[in-house]
């Protein structure tokens, strides 16, 4: 199918990865479903798209709350009649603590969002993937090098990040029989308002504090670009993109 006629929809769209990635999909061809908690923020990311109205969708959402999930699903089918992409982008942090000091309320508001919003996510996606013509999609996890590693003092979002590597195989193994291809993309260290605190220096796993190195969040974009791309018989099952210097299998 012509990518003119696909339709993609980003969680978290309002800023950074989310951000970057919609202008790259509409630029690509993609009609765009920009969704997160902000109406202002998703307006701030369709002013920067620019473009045709009519292939751009906004809707508030909080993907940890199911009826918001099916209403944002339901607008999504009302308007497009399909989706091909889920970009599942959307998710928080808790404030570094140590982990015996981590309060439930900080651990449930990111496993809410990070995994729980997700899998929400993934459900209707499927429903609506595997009811259209021609049926399937694909399905685009936003992981990170925490799903390898941990970083100190940030077990909630670590242990969420986890979880969703096992959340992007099941996915894929079930999505196989409906044509519905799921892949994970994780990311080190992009350029966004959440990484400015690198540029003042990160704990490191000895207790030191270090000044990490960025990349441009484009290559973040384009990466998931490749990713949507692909025709459905090939997948991206994981894909690293990171910061060459930042510290991960022994550098730094």
């Amino acid at each position: 199918m012509d990518a003119k006629l696909k339709v993609a929809l980003i969680t978290g769209a309002g800023s950074g990865i989310g951000q970057s990635t919609a202008i790259a999909l509409y630029k690509a061809g993609y009609s765009i479903i920009l969704t997160g908690r902000r109406m202002e923020k998703l307006y701030e990311t369709a002013k920067l798209i620019g473009g045709n109205v009519n292939r751009l969708l906004l809707v508030t959402c909080d993907v940890s709350k199911p009826n918001e999930v099916l209403q944002l699903f339901q607008k999504v089918k009302n308007k497009f009649n399909r989706l091909d992409v889920l970009f599942n982008n959307a998710g928080i942090s808790a404030p570094a603590a140590l982990l015996e000091d981590i309060s439930y309320e900080d651990w449930k508001a990111v496993v809410d969002i990070n995994l729980t919003g997700v899998f929400l996510c993934t459900q209707q996606a499927i429903k609506l993937m595997k009811s259209q013509l021609p049926m399937g999609g694909r399905i685009i996890n936003n992981g990170s090098i925490s799903a390898h590693v941990p970083r100190p003092n940030s077990a909630p979002y670590t242990a969420t990040k986890h979880a969703l590597t096992g959340l992007t195989k099941s996915t894929s193994l079930d999505g196989r029989k409906y044509n519905i291809a799921c892949g994970q993309i994780d990311i080190g260290n992009a350029a966004t308002e959440m990484a400015k605190p690198m540029q003042a220096g990160v704990p490191q796993a000895n207790g030191d504090i270090k000044i990490e190195p960025t990349m441009n969040v484009q290559e973040v974009a384009d990466a998931v670009v490749y990713m949507a791309n692909l025709p459905l018989a090939a997948n991206v099952l994981f894909m690293t993109v990171m910061a060459s210097a930042m510290p991960y299998v022994g550098r730094g």
